[in-house]
């Protein structure tokens, strides 16, 4: 669809999403409409501390002229909340607002067929309540999707950890074979159908320098062994990389993506190097779900000092 809007979730509204949001649409242009979901009078009343003044164009949830949108104004599907200050700390009280947020989305891309979906941050703790690892896996169970990747996007470099928000000392039970070929797969297609191209893939051991005093390591019974298979299929991947070389100079520039064995091990590495200029994607979703690539980050709420960056990049990436 020419100019398909991009559906926005505005996410926890005790974060610094409206802010960046505000700093996105005024210092950018975008072609495709931008829909916002979000409570109305906390946009207001966040618009009106931080000191930006845009025009809202209230829509109804079950709009369907989306090709008489433009971004002359803010689009807006309301959500009520009730709050007694616009900048208040995380915590339960926002999670149904955030649900009742996210099934509108949901509802909205599937109905229309449409592609382009952003979220804002999340208080995971407070949402999910440890019934589910992330908001990956959250709309992987809302879509009835069971094969889904994290991917932390940037044009040189990418990242792609096999397990997500999974607490350390449970990582080394979900490595496997089939898990490592569904995730080469899932970034194989991406990169088909957006770049046109096979993508370099590295992949990292789990151990430090790829070693284990005991036998039948997982680089030995798992990692190997499915690096081989995959190159059996034409697959560019190499591997496993010790996850302390792997991001030298010298190595970057041979690979377009870095699969690592869990969340930090290459979520680190990456923030390091490239600070906000990176996006999370979500790879198997039936459209293409983009937040940026930090949390609700409390401490700066209000203060007017964040970065727009990653959400700049997010949108820009859909706008196409």
């Amino acid at each position: 669809m020419i100019n398909e809007p991009i559906i926005i979730v505005a996410g926890e509204p005790n974060s610094i999403f409206l802010e960046i949001f505000f700093k996105s649409i005024k210092t950018q242009k975008y072609k495709s409409p931008l829909i916002l979901i979000v409570s109305k009078k906390l946009l207001k009343q966040q618009m009106k501390k931080l000191g930006f003044f845009f025009e809202i164009n209230t829509i109804d949830k079950n709009f369907s002229e989306f090709k008489k949108l433009n971004n002359a104004k803010i689009n807006l599907i309301n959500i009520e909340y009730k709050f007694n200050n616009c900048f208040e700390k995380i915590s339960n009280k926002s999670s149904n607002y955030i649900k009742k947020s996210f099934k509108i989305a949901l509802k909205i891309i599937q109905q229309n067929k449409f592609s382009k979906f952003v979220n804002g941050p999340v208080s995971k703790k407070h949402l999910l309540k440890g019934k589910t690892l992330g908001i990956t896996e959250y709309l992987a169970n809302k879509t009835k999707r069971n094969k889904v990747a994290m991917l932390i996007f940037n044009k040189d470099i990418s990242v792609s950890p096999l397990t997500t928000h999974l607490a350390l000392k449970d990582v080394h039970k979900k490595i496997t074979k089939q898990k490592i070929y569904t995730q080469v797969n899932l970034i194989n297609n991406f990169y088909k159908k957006k770049f046109n191209k096979r993508p370099r893939i590295a992949i990292t051991g789990l151990n430090p320098h790829c070693e284990s005093n005991f036998k039948n390591s997982e680089e030995d019974k798992i990692i190997i062994p499915a690096i081989k298979k995959l190159r059996l299929k034409n697959t560019k991947i190499n591997g496993p990389f010790p996850a302390d070389t792997i991001f030298t100079k010298s190595l970057l520039k041979k690979y377009d993506v870095i699969i690592g064995m869990y969340h930090d091990q290459v979520l680190s590495p990456m923030k390091a190097l490239f600070n906000f200029d990176a996006i999370n994607i979500t790879l198997g979703l039936p459209f293409i779900r983009i937040s940026p690539d930090h949390g609700p980050n409390y401490s700066m709420i209000g203060k007017n000092l964040s970065d727009p960056k990653s959400l700049i990049l997010a949108l820009r990436f859909l706008d196409k």
